[in-house]
Formats: C-alpha cells, sequence, structure tokens
C-alpha cells in the first residue's frame, strides 16, 4: 500500500481484504486475497503509465511472466478504471473489460466506491453488485481504512 501511495496525490481510499474463490482458475487453485484502492494520479499520469508502474511494483513483488491462464501469483495489481477514460488495446483495456461481472471485484469495490459507475455502465457499483449471482465465495478478512467516497 506504501508503494500504490506513492502513486496518488491524495491518501489512498484501500478496502478491506477479502479472501475470495479462484475464478476461471486452474484446478486446485488456493482461494485469494483482494482488495481495491482508489488514488488521485500525479497531473502528467495517463493510463498507459500508469499501467507500466503497476506491472513494475508486481515484478518488484516476485511476480513471474505468466505460464498459465490465471495461475495463482503472488501479486497481481489489475487498473480496473482511470475516471471515466475507456481504452480498447492490446495492453490495457479501460474499464476492465470483466469488473463488472466479478463479485471479486465489486464487492471491494462498493466499499469505497458505491456510487460509481464504471465507464460504459448505467448501473453504480453497489447496483451491479446487488444483480450478481453468488456463485463466487467471498469473506472479509479486515476492515477497510477510509470511509467510502463516491468515485475512484
Amino acid at each position: 500500500m506504501d508503494r500504490l501511495q506513492s502513486l496518488s496525490d491524495r491518501p489512498l481510499l484501500r478496502s478491506s481484504l477479502w479472501e475470495t474463490s479462484p475464478v476461471d482458475c486452474p484446478p486446485d487453485s488456493p482461494d485469494f486475497v483482494n482488495a481495491v484502492t482508489a488514488l488521485i494520479p500525479r497531473a502528467d499520469e495517463i493510463p498507459e503509465t500508469l499501467l507500466v508502474k503497476l506491472q513494475t511494483l508486481e515484478k518488484e513483488f516476485g511476480r513471474k511472466t505468466k505460464m498459465i491462464l490465471n495461475e495463482p501469483r503472488p501479486v497481481d495489481l489489475d487498473l480496473i478504471a482511470f475516471g471515466q477514460e475507456c481504452r480498447i488495446g492490446d495492453h490495457l483495456t479501460l474499464p476492465h473489460p470483466r469488473a463488472h461481472v466479478r463479485r471479486f471485484v465489486l464487492q471491494p469495490l462498493a466499499e469505497i466506491a458505491p456510487a460509481f459507475v464504471l465507464p460504459g455502465q448505467s448501473l453504480t457499483v453497489a447496483q451491479l453488485l446487488a444483480r450478481l449471482a453468488n456463485d463466487e465465495s467471498v469473506a472479509r478478512l479486515d476492515a477497510g481504512s477510509v470511509v467510502p467516497s463516491g468515485e475512484p
């Protein structure tokens, strides 16, 4: 979290930690620990430069080149949204194309930004979460560090 804070012009909004069942992972994958943070990027930051910084942090914390799709990994920093920016590219798609249907994203995001509307969606994060089927296991491990706000 300290390293992510260094990328933000204001204090991070941080969700609780959530233990979640693996989704679309290899057989016998362990549970994951997920969280969502929201930051205010530096004035000259664009989604592509922020993504590079997140990928650098992943490598520093032991992430290796992916051998199998969705395999367990020590850290995975996804850029879910960058305000209302939209991108479709080889290295970055914004908002994250499956964020609106994944409980392991929406549950922690709803803690810090329940009223946020992901680009391309018409429902808030809280509304999207309420509409999801309950087929993913999620359990809160700790309490987050900030009061929810409207927009990450």
